[in-house]
């Protein structure tokens, strides 16, 4: 049993944002019910590499361990359902544009009248108020308004965007713990709330002193490739044998263990990097000098003297790496789960944090589309089986 057993929460956003807050409450036992249009499912269905035989993948993991209920949310019917789901969830998560809910009539107001109790997480690209809040917001776009991308690669180049879709997964984290902050506040006063999440303000939540160090300082924090202003050495290096190796050695007695290791204690002396602001100002000549020497060894052998000495190091891990490092195996930092799509396993990510006695864990991998439509209608609402079959005649589900 996870610690959020007999937490009820019903997923209405698509993609990844939404879902993704609704992948970490299921991930620690909530009973989340994900409501996707009938036919056609969650755009995320066709999102994504795709697997040996075509499928795509991505699915399977941002919809783990949820069940999956078909719903037309634009017909009256279906947003009734949605409103008799709501009587008895403790959680409605969605990320449609702000003013959707509202023109379905499924507004907090509209909720909150039926169940006071109910917590309402919506995660937007801008918020639900301001004079962004009506525009799309992807996180391509929110990234870049947020910071994010200015800083991001070289600085003879382009603005470039990591391979992820940070910010949406980043309000999805934010929109998971606005619901569990909800939910504490509700155990003292019995009432619910909403949680206004955006893609935008979680990509400035991790921006650091960015906006500090312009106000105070007027420094406009630039591109800087593989490393950051003022934290040396702190890069990746080439090896003899072709990889990219990361050092971070930037604090003043990790730096002396690193010059004994390489050959050269008499750095940890020398002005020029003897202190984190002087190694900062010659990060150059500093990464110049580890190049040479991390050049002329291979990576197994840097990381094994490295990490003996208490020198942070790593490789710039793909997949197969992480997939056969023994101590991602140790921690079951990767697990194979059921895939019934697929009729056998798919490997993903493990459920982050580690709870020492109620963790949570991967039941399944993403649904089928609507497999479980008939048993939350019956189970959540007493519906009979004619009374579905005439939801699934007339296309409300």
């Amino acid at each position: 049993m996870g610690p959020l057993e007999g937490i009820r929460v019903v997923e209405l956003g698509q993609l990844i944002a939404g879902p993704f807050c609704g992948q970490l409450l299921a991930d620690f036992g909530a009973e989340v019910v994900k409501v996707e249009p009938p036919g056609v499912g969650d755009a995320m269905r066709q999102w994504g590499r795709p697997d040996r035989e075509g499928r795509p993948v991505a699915f399977s993991v941002i919809a783990r361990n949820k069940k999956s209920l078909t719903l037309d949310l634009r017909k009256p019917e279906g947003q009734e359902i949605v409103r008799k789901l709501a009587a008895s969830a403790d959680v409605i998560v969605e990320n449609f544009r702000p003013g959707t809910m509202e023109r379905w009539g499924l507004g907090y107001e509209a909720l909150s009248a039926i169940n006071p109790r109910l917590i309402l997480v919506r995660i937007s690209g801008f918020g639900q108020t301001g004079p962004y809040s009506r525009r799309a917001g992807f996180a391509s776009v929110c990234e870049a308004m947020g910071g994010l991308r200015y800083i991001s690669g070289f600085p003879d180049r382009p603005p470039i965007r990591i391979g992820l879709s940070l910010g949406d997964t980043l309000a999805g984290v934010n929109g998971a713990m606005g619901a569990l902050l909800a939910l504490q506040q509700r155990a003292r006063s019995g009432k619910g709330q909403v949680v206004d999440s955006t893609i935008l303000e979680s990509i400035l939540m991790v921006t650091e002193s960015l906006i500090s160090d312009y106000d105070q300082g007027g420094h406009v924090r630039e591109r800087h490739g593989s490393a950051l202003p003022g934290i040396a050495p702190s890069n990746a290096y080439p090896t003899r044998d072709g990889q990219d190796m990361i050092v971070g050695a930037n604090q003043d007695s990790v730096f002396r263990r690193l010059c004994d290791v390489i050959g050269r204690p008499e750095l940890a002396d020398d002005p020029r990097f003897a202190t984190h602001r002087a190694r900062g100002e010659n990060a150059e000549a500093l990464d110049a000098v580890i190049a040479d020497w991390t050049r002329r060894h291979d990576a197994d052998v840097m990381i094994d003297d490295l990490a003996a000495a208490g020198v942070p190091v790593g490789l710039a891990y793909r997949a197969p790496e992480m997939m056969d490092d023994p101590h991602f195996a140790a921690r079951e930092a990767i697990v194979s789960v059921p895939d019934a799509r697929r009729g056998g396993e798919i490997a993903m990510q493990n459920v982050f944090p580690r709870l020492s006695d109620t963790p949570g864990g991967v039941r399944h991998a993403g649904p089928a589309l609507g497999a479980d439509t008939r048993g939350v209608l019956r189970d959540w609402l007493g519906m009979t089986s004619d009374e579905i079959r005439a939801l699934v005649e007339t296309g409300v589900v």
